[in-house]
């Protein structure tokens, strides 16, 4: 069965249509990437899966399924006196410091970083701390909001080479809207082609063509296999 169904989903906005027609299916372990120019709707659909927004049509998830949500960035004030475990603490205040170290080594942060402020670790680090987050209720799924936006190339690899480890070892479920197409051919093992509607969906092998992405982007969209 699968773990998620969508069928017919449609998402409007004040009388603006931001999502049309939208169906596709994930099973357990699949790595799914949602792809499309700025304002397609990417980030809109990833709400109304969460359950954050209204919709119209089925989002169906499997019984019991445990979510959890990596945003874009943590708009927060990075001067603010908090901690990194004051920050995991307010996550979850019966604070389990074996559980949160072990979690912090999967996304390769020392225990150390507990006691830094937010306004003293970097950007990667904040999205590490982000992913360790949304780890703490050992989720079935994870999504994820272009989670190396403000990241340089090495950290966003880097990132990315640590979910795809994560999801091997635990075979998470995995949700990302993306815009590099290298990390989506890598990485991802389906593609959702999003530009309000959907105009295509299938693995990287079969969408990240030329004619494809033309299609989708409306211009052209070059894209490169990493070398290993």
């Amino acid at each position: 069965m699968p773990i998620l169904e969508v069928k017919d989903l449609n998402i409007e906005i004040a009388g603006s249509k931001i999502v049309e027609n939208i169906s596709f299916t994930i099973n357990k372990g699949d790595v799914l990437a949602i792809i499309g120019p700025n304002g397609a709707g990417k980030t809109m659909l990833l709400k109304a899966l969460l359950g954050l927004i209204p919709f119209e049509g089925k989002i169906e998830w499997a019984q019991n399924i445990k979510l959890g949500y990596v945003p874009q960035r943590l708009e927060i004030e990075t001067d603010i006196p908090l901690t990194v475990k004051e920050f995991f603490r307010l996550r979850d205040r019966n604070f389990n410091n074996e559980k949160i170290i072990e979690i912090l080594k999967s996304v390769q942060l020392g225990e150390n970083i507990l006691n830094s402020g937010f306004g003293q670790i970097s950007v990667g680090q904040r999205q590490r701390i982000l992913i360790a987050w949304a780890m703490l209720n050992n989720p079935d799924v994870l999504l994820f909001d272009e989670p190396t936006a403000d990241i340089d190339i090495a950290g966003q690899e880097s990132i990315y080479k640590m979910l795809h480890e994560i999801q091997n070892k635990t075979n998470l479920t995995i949700i990302l809207v993306s815009h590099d197409l290298n990390i989506v051919y890598r990485y991802a093992e389906k593609i959702l082609c999003l530009n309000k509607k959907q105009i295509c969906m299938g693995t990287p092998q079969e969408i990240l063509r030329t004619e494809r992405l033309l299609e989708l982007y409306g211009g052209e969209k070059a894209f490169y296999q990493h070398k290993h």
